[in-house]
């Protein structure tokens, strides 16, 4: 018999990870030919990429009208080939504006759709559950106060834990990693994740430059500055914002290591807030839009909190600098607090710390994507699964 077709969607770097994990898991599973829309990690994973997330890749609400040709066009793209190809399952993960309509045009042709990564309804526009009850066919969830979202609207849903539980952890030792990149080991170490889209690299890096440069400015032994880069960014064209004698250390393929290193990150919010999380590392959460999705988006946002630290431990665990609150005084400020307040051992970094210890506890125990394969393995050969 030929292999099972399954269209599997990610529309940016983080969907496109935990999608590629899951692309294996299901290799080892069943006889699956995987096509959809994807990342570079989805490729190496054996994902015919039909369509590659760059071209859709977008944040925020009066931003995605300039890419509304890209969207439509990737949104034919993967009906056309559904409809060619007719899988029985389409597996979406995230990114929500597009996938809601994808499930809508996939349904009606006799695919059934599972939702990968539910989207943060919970906090932003929780309305549209109703479009995921009457589009899917079941919602795997990630954090432990979804599931109950989710299943109180009707949603078939499960609650598999994270994907990251289990898969983040450093390679290097700080003296090995300074010792590979030119960094003094018994000097502060700033690690810096500007974002993953070229349209948060654009609202975030000038403050992050000018933040930076008042805490090298006003701290005794400027620390050192790590820049993380995304897949897919371009690390030399982002060197370009930092004055040269800084000496700024930009990194791509090594996010963990780099974490694992610093004495602070400073993170854009979203996934790499859970990274930062399970790695324990004392953090400030950063996020920008432009000022009119901002006034846009206020209204439809439900939750006291943004970053997901936070939302998942249901307080203020890490500081939160976002839209307005994001600018280089605060920056500086809440990074000065972190790196060398007093006493010592600085009383607010060691309560940081046990906050994150709970929301790793809360994430769930490994094995996320295993779960998810199991269940979508389950949905495509009931029988076979009933009699195991």
């Amino acid at each position: 018999m030929p292999p099972i077709p399954l269209l599997l969607s990610a529309g940016e770097a983080s969907g496109d990870m935990y999608a590629a994990r899951l692309a294996s898991a299901l290799k080892q599973r069943l006889d699956v030919a995987i096509f959809g829309m994807g990342g570079p990690q989805m490729l190496a994973a054996g994902v015919e990429i039909i369509t590659d997330y760059s071209e859709v890749s977008v944040v925020g609400i009066t931003e995605v009208l300039k890419r509304l040709p890209s969207l439509t066009r990737a949104m034919r793209h993967l009906v056309d080939e559904a409809q060619r190809r007719k899988p029985p399952l389409a597996i979406l993960t995230d990114f929500p504006g597009f996938h809601l309509r994808l499930a809508r045009k996939l349904r009606p042709r006799g695919i059934r759709n599972v939702y990968y990564i539910c989207p943060q309804f919970w906090a932003w526009r929780p309305w549209r559950v109703n479009l995921v009850r009457r589009r899917f066919a079941e919602a795997l969830c990630i954090f432990h106060f979804e599931e109950k979202f989710y299943a109180d609207a009707g949603v078939p849903v499960k609650f598999i834990g994270h994907p990251l539980v289990g898969s983040v952890s450093a390679t290097l030792t700080r003296e090995l990693f300074c010792r590979k990149y030119g960094l003094e080991d018994g000097a502060p170490i700033i690690t810096v994740l500007p974002g993953s889209r070229l349209g948060e690299i654009a609202h975030h890096l000038p403050i992050l430059v000018e933040g930076l440069g008042r805490i090298r400015r006003r701290m005794c032994g400027a620390p050192q500055i790590v820049v993380a880069v995304a897949p897919g960014l371009d690390a030399a064209r982002l060197e370009k914002n930092f004055p040269t004698d800084w000496r700024v250390r930009l990194i791509s393929n090594d996010t963990y290591n780099a974490l694992a290193a610093a004495d602070l990150a400073i993170v854009s919010s979203g996934t790499a807030t859970i990274e930062t999380a399970l790695l324990g590392k004392p953090m400030v959460v950063v996020y920008r839009v432009s000022s009119l999705t901002a006034r846009l988006a206020k209204p439809l946002v439900k939750t006291k909190f943004f970053s997901m630290v936070n939302l998942i431990a249901g307080r203020a665990v890490v500081p939160e600098l976002i839209q307005d609150n994001f600018t280089p005084q605060h920056l500086a400020a809440e990074a000065e607090s972190l790196l060398f307040g007093s006493p010592s051992p600085n009383p607010r970094v060691s309560e940081m710390k046990r906050g994150l210890e709970e929301v790793q506890n809360l994430l769930g125990p490994p094995g996320a994507v295993e779960r998810a394969a199991d269940e979508i393995a389950r949905l495509l050969c009931p029988a076979s699964s009933n009699a195991n």
